[in-house]
């Protein structure tokens, strides 16, 4: 067993709400855990018990530097411990933050969203592949976001290709701006969540954000620029190409794309997978592969997505060859 002394000013937030961060602690780790006052006592595996002891240590020195500590927050530390426990976890939470001038704190919930936002600051250009949920969108926004706000670049272009689901354009109603909306919406739903209403159509009538079709991307060249191409399993060769030379001076270059996703007609290959296999290795070049593990949407999407991946895995694998 295994004791830990927190400063009792902070039990209330470490703890959470009727303890409910102990008991997550209790059954994703697999121990007992007992509060008294600031003393806790742990009680398991030797190894759980130590991510236990430094998980709370870890968090008590957060608060006491002034850092908020979530439910969220909470469960991203035991994640992260459990992938690395070697990792400095006071270190994870402040290296990786997006500034303050965003909408609200923004922080990598695993080690692989830490390594695609350091990846955003190191490389020019980053390809993101996984699962929905995986925060591959989200975090490429908010990073753009960042990056513009802090006038490190003059403008943000985001755009993806407008591939049917299912359905048909002609059949949508309105003219072609209204046609493509839809495909452009979650772009649009991470900036409200990231910047606010207010900001986003303040720097859209500024045009310092602009989201368009990718179709709208040929002939240009993008200086000073945060680029993102979402969706980009749905590329073509000739589209993924001509997307990766429109980067011009001090621009960066965000891709990202669910390759179990993709709705491009039978027999056409994605041209994110072949960029992918292409690229590879290029200095420069950062890509960073998210799987099932990574999502932190609801607990039930990654069961969700562990359970297709499985069925598929069964089911369809003596179809690979025909695709």
């Amino acid at each position: 067993m295994r004791t830990v002394d927190l400063r009792e000013q902070h039990t209330e937030r470490i703890f959470g709400v009727r303890d409910v961060n102990l008991r997550y602690l209790e059954d994703r780790l697999h121990v007992s855990v007992t509060a008294r006052g600031g003393r806790v006592s742990i009680e398991g595996e030797p190894e759980n018990e130590e991510i236990a002891v430094r998980l709370l240590e870890c968090f008590d020195r957060l608060l006491e530097a002034g850092v908020p500590v979530s439910r969220e927050e909470f469960r991203t530390g035991v994640r992260v411990l459990e992938e690395d426990p070697e990792i400095d976890l006071a270190d994870f939470f402040l290296d990786a933050s997006i500034p303050a001038a965003l909408k609200r704190f923004v922080v990598p919930r695993n080690m692989n969203q830490r390594r695609f936002m350091r990846a955003i600051v190191q490389q020019d250009y980053v390809f993101s592949t996984g699962p929905a949920g995986t925060g591959k969108t989200y975090l490429a926004v908010a990073m753009a976001a960042a990056h513009l706000l802090d006038n490190r670049v003059r403008r943000l272009v985001v755009t993806r290709p407008a591939v049917e689901a299912g359905e048909r354009l002609g059949f949508l109603p309105g003219d072609l701006a209204e046609k493509i909306n839809p495909y452009l919406r979650p772009i649009h739903d991470a900036l409200y969540d990231i910047l606010g209403f207010d900001k986003v159509s303040k720097l859209m009538e500024r045009q310092m954000i602009e989201i368009a079709p990718l179709a709208f991307m040929r002939g240009r060249t993008l200086n000073d620029a945060f680029i993102i191409l979402d969706e980009a399993q749905n590329t073509t060769r000739e589209q993924m190409k001509m997307f990766l030379t429109r980067m011009g001076f001090h621009s960066k270059t965000v891709i990202t794309g669910d390759i179990t996703q993709i709705d491009l007609p039978t027999g056409r290959r994605s041209g994110l997978v072949e960029a992918i296999e292409i690229l590879r290795g290029e200095e420069g070049i950062a890509i960073i592969e998210f799987t099932q593990r990574d999502v932190v949407r609801h607990r039930l999407v990654q069961r969700i997505v562990d359970r297709y991946e499985r069925w598929e895995a069964q089911h369809l694998s003596g179809n690979a060859g025909h695709e």
